[in-house]
């Protein structure tokens, strides 16, 4: 990589690791028998990690949307992961949103005047609870302080 060039904003995952389960449906043993399983599906992408997508864009918050997008356009793949995130106006934006199994992310949304803008700003790791006891729950990547009851 070049000096002046930025770095990607996804990265590669282990996908041949024994154990790694990328939960973007079931196993092909499982559904060997239906009719609808002729194999492999299409458009499913394995093995990516938009992690450092979601970190940036929570890092832009308060900054012009039309910068902020076509920056992170340029360091992507493809464009659909930034709208699992980013809402184009309030009225359809969600509080947070789940990444994952137990990631979860604020959600935010571009305001009338084309700033990106947080949800909800009172959201922190304290205000969730985690669903079960033997995951780690993490909140913008940081741990739910909540115990599981």
């Amino acid at each position: 990589m070049r000096n002046n060039e930025k770095k990607k904003l996804y990265r590669k995952v282990n996908t041949r690791t024994h154990n790694v389960h990328h939960f973007f449906g079931g196993d092909y043993k499982n559904t060997r028998r239906r009719d609808s399983a002729i194999g492999m599906r299409q458009g499913v992408r394995r093995g990516l990690d938009y992690t450092p997508l979601f970190k940036f864009l929570l890092s832009k918050v308060g900054d012009k949307w039309s910068d902020v997008h076509s920056e992170a356009v340029s360091r992507l793949d493809q464009e659909e992961p930034i709208f699992w995130m980013v809402a184009k106006d309030f009225d359809s934006a969600e509080e947070y949103v789940r990444i994952g199994d137990n990631s979860y992310y604020s959600g935010l949304f571009i305001n009338d005047h084309g700033i990106l803008c947080i949800v909800n700003p009172e959201l922190t790791e304290d205000s969730l609870k985690p669903s079960c006891s033997c995951c780690t729950h993490t909140l913008n990547g940081i741990q739910f302080t909540q115990k599981y009851d």
